[in-house]
């Protein structure tokens, strides 16, 4: 037992040996306005034995290597624990209402009729195959609806699972489709059960000049009442991470071979550190984008500290202790939302490269009007600016202890 503890006390010194990335934004000192039912509010719930792949076998969207029961209980309990509500479809109520409230449509719930977009990342999948690599989960996904359907009371026919730059995969579309027939699935390609995105052009003017990137969004977006964005837990080269913000991006009218796509003003100026633009400011701020958006859902079953290819590594650290991280983050503040996000992926891989400065985007999102970049942004170039910060911004103190003094993280372990 002794030796066992020795061994534990070692590791842990060589794990905070490593050197941090630099951030803009030092810990436990938040900037920003907390947004939400209750503003500033994260729900993280870790249900270990949802994700089980052994890393080799098969394909990880396989039944056998996921729990569909689990899957269920994370999302139901996710939507009670961030409205405060003790019943899911009361706990959905509240989130509606509430949202509506922001957006100057009264005192209301959802409403049959309204429709209701599902952003999916779906950034490694080019044909309507499953593929070993990470895409939005399955599980997650069919768990989503079923608690949308059952639990809020919306139509089958009012909710859209969409990813418009990429394809949804069978696994998927079949899984939803044979429990829900009337959800309508738009993607790239079409065909096969799902409709062929069209695109509405210049609907993200961007603030400042930002040559080739994509000005168009997908009808199915624009055209919705409300939008989950309902993104992935992976790092990135580049921008340091894939969270909510960057996910907004597959709602243009990109290219479905990433390498015919600019990527202006995305990533961070590693080596030097200086304030500038950030491209997915634009889109969180964007009135059919991020202000748009109900709920925003970080799909961390899996996890993966690679953009492209498998899930992979297992994670080590306390809580995971060399599992998969098996968590889901909800909130309806999405820079609170990326931040806890962002702690996640730096406090479990703090060597990796790209880090460095990755919370800028999040820094200048919760400092409009008085950015420090001092850029105005307007997304829409209709001389009505952005004049208050959008969401909360602050990083844990560190990664064992995970506190924050203004986020509220509520922690559910399942």
């Amino acid at each position: 037992m002794r030796k066992t503890m020795l061994v534990a006390c070692a590791l842990l010194t060589a794990w905070m040996a490593v050197a941090q990335p630099k951030q803009f934004v030092k810990p436990n000192e938040p900037i920003g306005e907390g947004k939400g039912l209750h503003p500033g509010r994260v729900v993280w719930v870790h249900n270990p034995g949802v994700a089980s792949w052994d890393g080799e076998s098969g394909l990880w969207v396989e039944d056998r290597w996921n729990n569909q029961a689990k899957a269920d209980e994370m999302v139901r309990g996710a939507i009670t624990a961030l409205s405060g509500e003790k019943k899911v479809g009361k706990g959905w109520k509240s989130l509606f209402k509430h949202f509506n409230k922001t957006q100057g449509k009264g005192n209301k719930g959802y409403k049959r009729g309204e429709k209701i977009a599902i952003k999916l990342n779906m950034n490694n999948a080019i044909t309507h195959r499953d593929t070993i690599d990470l895409n939005s989960s399955p599980f997650v996904t069919l768990a989503l609806v079923r608690s949308l359907v059952n639990d809020a009371g919306v139509l089958e026919e009012d909710i859209i699972v969409c990813e418009p730059s990429r394809a949804i995969t069978d696994s998927i579309y079949n899984k939803i489709h044979r429990e829900f027939p009337n959800v309508l699935f738009v993607d790239n390609l079409g065909g096969e059960g799902r409709t062929k995105c069209e695109y509405y052009p210049e609907q993200v003017k961007y603030s400042v000049d930002n040559g080739r990137m994509a000005r168009g969004l997908a009808k199915c977006i624009v055209d919705a009442d409300y939008l989950i964005n309902s993104a992935l837990l992976k790092t990135h080269n580049g921008p340091g991470v894939t969270l909510t913000a960057k996910n907004w991006y597959g709602a243009t009218d990109i290219a479905l071979q990433w390498r015919k796509n600019a990527h202006n003003g995305i990533s961070p100026d590693k080596k030097h550190g200086r304030p500038g633009y950030k491209t997915m400011v634009d889109w969180m701020g964007h009135e059919h984008l991020g202000r748009k958006c109900l709920l925003f859902l970080i799909d961390g079953t899996y996890g993966s500290r690679h953009v492209n290819g498998k899930p992979y590594p297992k994670w080590q650290k306390p809580p995971f202790n060399n599992d998969w991280c098996c968590s889901i983050l909800v909130s309806q503040d999405e820079v609170a939302c990326d931040a806890v996000g962002m702690d996640m992926l730096i406090g479990e891989w703090p060597e990796f490269r790209s880090f460095n400065y990755c919370d800028e985007y999040l820094r200048e999102a919760a400092t409009i009007p008085h950015t420090v970049s001092g850029v105005v942004y307007d997304p829409e170039q209709d001389g009505k600016p952005l004049t208050s910060p959008l969401g909360l911004m602050e990083h844990w103190n560190n990664a064992t202890e995970r506190k924050y003094t203004k986020l509220d993280l509520i922690y559910v372990e399942q």
